[in-house]
């Protein structure tokens, strides 16, 4: 069985993105972007010799890693940080340890403790079951239910 070269730019891209699910880097992307496109211009005619195709997906590969990196960080920092937790909003926990009106206590959810704040200036009692509003953090926000 022969494989075209197009073939062949495509089976380096698939397993590029492999590499990048394995990984953390965020750069082996960037690679299967360069292959995958060089796969179509291959199909289309475009690069007829192995020296153009190695060229375009060195260049296609650079720039896309130059050009896209900073972004694709950017979305995959902010999507974590703002959706840690955001399961646990509007479930019903159980307060273990006083809240204070201005300092943290202790909830029971999940089969965890969790730090807590109270959402309002008003102090929540051991006993108290509570709706979690947001969090920051490990330290869930809640309110008095």
């Amino acid at each position: 069985m022969d494989l075209s070269l197009a073939q062949i730019w495509l089976i380096v891209g698939l397993v590029m993105l492999l590499a990048e699910l394995v990984s953390v880097l965020l750069v082996f992307v960037f690679f299967a972007i360069g292959a995958l496109l060089t796969a179509l211009l291959v199909s289309v005619g475009i690069l007829p010799t192995l020296e153009s195709q190695l060229m375009a997906f060195s260049v296609i590969s650079l720039l896309s890693l130059i050009l896209l990196r900073k972004q694709a960080k950017g979305l995959l920092n902010r999507k974590g940080k703002h959706s840690e937790y955001n399961e646990f909003i509007g479930e019903t926990a159980l307060v273990i340890r006083d809240i204070p009106n201005s300092g943290h206590g202790k909830i029971y959810y999940r089969g965890a403790e969790w730090k807590a704040l109270s959402l309002g200036s008003t102090a929540i009692s051991a006993g108290s079951k509570v709706v979690i509003r947001r969090t920051d953090g490990i330290v869930l926000i809640v309110e008095e239910s």
